[in-house]
């Protein structure tokens, strides 16, 4: 989600980082920062909003300089502020970090006991601190490679993911990068070499990259870089040279926005639980969710408000609620709700659930239930927008800006919102164990790894898609959490390739949907390993007792349901409360697929809106 630029050579750095953080402005980010060595000693400037605001502070200081580092930030560990805002120091080290470092207050608590001291409240400060230290141990053996060897050992002490790009007072010549699940590029030019979280910011400068993979860190000067893994073994790797247009460069290299923010999804996920989890005391962090602790014990309802996608996700928040803190929780069309005469009372909270905080009809529903005296909770991806500034509270995803019209990593993120807040209340409530929060938070920590391998399987699910992209109808159809899913499986697959879809919650088949079923007909069924999984294979065994072609959503070497199905799309186990996020994956890939398959436009499917502001 964040923009990091790196520069060492003989232009001013200061020009290249701010030209490169411009070049990942639609990343989206709230403040902004760079750290400029002239050669004697580092300056940095930082500032909140726009890249303006940054370079207007660089104008008054005039920054001399040929080595610098840079940073876009989108608040999650802290909020937006100049002491929260990237490079952040610890004596003569400088560094800029995207990603979670998991086990952030384990480290910030060691380091406390040793008298340091922290300016800002973000995890990223704990790195440097950490690298600071390395330095002071290692300065005399190593010398102008100490960096280097310290940011290895500081990263041996860290669970998490980054991209990360660290420089030092004392070196004006060479800084290192590393990477861990955050993406990471270097590009070569002519004297110069620089590196980025993506490519736009280097195609000013250089065509030629080389990417670097996870577990590797290199040192970079202006005459290229060294690149090693954590263990200490160098790397060699041809540079590619990359032919995009800006548009293609936006995108990643991908053919459309919509299958980049799908792959996105698990750094938009490490990016929403950023600053939220305390794992040990096994409780979400009350001030990042927009709920004041006190407000949970006189909760007698929960009330979620959405249309489209959102409604999906507060389906699935509305089981989660149920079933952790064990609250009376119902889930309403906006467009409905509010023409029913609905009634809310002071001891409601409704959370209002929209990806660009401004749909009409959940706006409006939101004033109604407002003005009934109930408490408002926004679920939102965009800062400040309408339906957060109307609410008491805002609970912002941290997505980062989503361009395909359909809705894939906003979705994603709202689930963990959702999941989040039904684990606070549990827990606030007395209905959720410590033991059983903390499995459920360390499962969301794990998530971005399980979401990489169905990810890796992109290809099969292309093979599916081949067979069946021409189908005029589709089922979709899932149990329990699987229900929600089934619906947004559906809606992805008919906004993008027009194909006529429907989701259905499986046991309701036999009450309609079945009569639709010959051997023309392709039922997708979310069934993975819960508890509702024997159930949901008689639901399969109707289907191809009707010579209707199954396509499975299942847990990988589940050889059973294989042999019902005429198709499968594997997920990885995971526990039952994970199973939606995992299993929304392969959905969103197939609806892709079969739309790019059939030529239809992705990122702007006709007829479609991104922000619905009309009624």
């Amino acid at each position: 989600m964040c923009g990091i630029v790196g520069y060492v050579g003989e232009k001013s750095a200061a020009g290249v980082l701010l030209d490169g953080l411009r070049r990942l402005e639609y990343r989206g980010y709230d403040s902004a920062g760079i750290a400029v060595h002239d050669g004697e000693a580092l300056t940095i400037v930082r500032a909140v909003g726009k890249l303006d605001n940054l370079a207007q502070g660089i104008q008054v200081q005039d920054l001399p300089g040929t080595l610098g580092i840079g940073h876009t930030r989108w608040a999650t560990h802290g909020r937006p502020s100049e002491a929260n805002a990237h490079p952040h120091r610890a004596g003569p080290i400088a560094l800029v970090h995207n990603g979670i470092i998991e086990n952030h207050l384990e480290l910030k608590f060691e380091l406390e006991r040793e008298g340091v001291t922290f300016r800002s409240d973000t995890d990223t400060e704990i790195v440097a601190h950490l690298v600071h230290r390395a330095c002071l141990e290692l300065e005399a053996t190593y010398g102008e490679h100490a960096l280097l060897e310290a940011v290895r050992r500081a990263l041996r002490r860290i669970r998490g993911s980054y991209g990360l790009v660290v420089t030092s007072e004392r070196l004006p010549a060479r800084f290192v990068v590393a990477k861990q699940s955050s993406p990471m590029v270097i590009g070569f030019g002519d004297g110069e070499t620089l590196c980025a979280s993506d490519i736009p910011a280097l195609l000013g400068y250089t065509r030629r990259v080389l990417i670097l993979e996870d577990g590797e860190l290199a040192e970079l000067t202006a005459q290229g870089a060294s690149i090693q893994t954590l263990d200490g073994q160098p790397v060699k790797r041809p540079i590619k040279t990359v032919d995009w247009s800006p548009v293609q460069a936006e995108k990643g290299g991908y053919k459309h926005f919509m299958l980049k923010e799908i792959f996105e999804q698990p750094r938009a996920i490490e990016d929403t639980l950023r600053g939220r989890v305390e794992l040990e005391a096994g409780d979400v962090v009350a001030s990042e969710l927009g709920l004041d602790p006190k407000l949970t014990q006189n909760i007698t309802r929960v009330y979620f408000v959405a249309c489209g996608t959102s409604y999906h996700a507060s389906l699935a928040g509305r089981h989660w609620i149920e079933q952790l803190a064990r609250l009376p929780a119902q889930c309403e069309l906006a467009s409905e709700v509010r023409y029913r005469g609905p009634v809310f009372s002071s001891t409601d909270l409704v959370v209002a659930v929209s990806q660009s905080g401004e749909t009409a009809d959940t706006l409006a529903a939101l004033h109604e239930a407002k003005r009934q005296g109930a408490r408002i909770l926004a679920v939102s991806n965009v800062l400040d927008s309408a339906i957060p500034r109307a609410s008491h509270g805002a609970f912002y995803t941290h997505a980062g800006p989503e361009i395909g019209v359909a809705s894939t990593k906003a979705f994603s993120t709202q689930l963990v919102a959702m999941l989040l807040l039904a684990t606070y209340l549990g827990r606030h409530r007395g209905t959720l164990s410590r033991e059983r929060s903390r499995e459920i938070l360390e499962s969301l920590l794990r998530l971005p790894k399980d979401l990489r391998a169905v990810l890796e399987r992109s290809d099969e699910v292309l093979t599916v898609a081949r067979r069946w992209h021409q189908a005029k109808h589709m089922l979709f159809l899932g149990r329990g959490l699987g229900y929600p899913i089934a619906l947004e499986g559906a809606l992805k697959l008919k906004e993008i390739s027009y194909a006529h879809a429907e989701g259905y919650a499986a046991g309701e088949m036999k009450h309609g949907p079945i009569a639709l079923i010959d051997e023309t007909m392709p039922v997708v069924v979310i069934a993975p390993r819960d508890a509702n999984y024997e159930k949901t294979l008689s639901s399969m065994q109707e289907v191809r007792a009707r010579d209707g072609q199954v396509i499975a959503v299942a847990t990988e070497g589940d050889e059973r349901l294989a042999q019902l199905s005429s198709e499968v799309l594997w997920i990885p186990p995971v526990p039952d409360w994970i199973v939606p996020l995992v299993a929304v994956l392969p959905l969103q890939l197939l609806a892709y697929h079969v739309a790019d398959l059939k030529g239809t436009d992705v990122d702007q499917p006709r007829n479609l809106a991104k922000t619905v502001t009309v009624e």
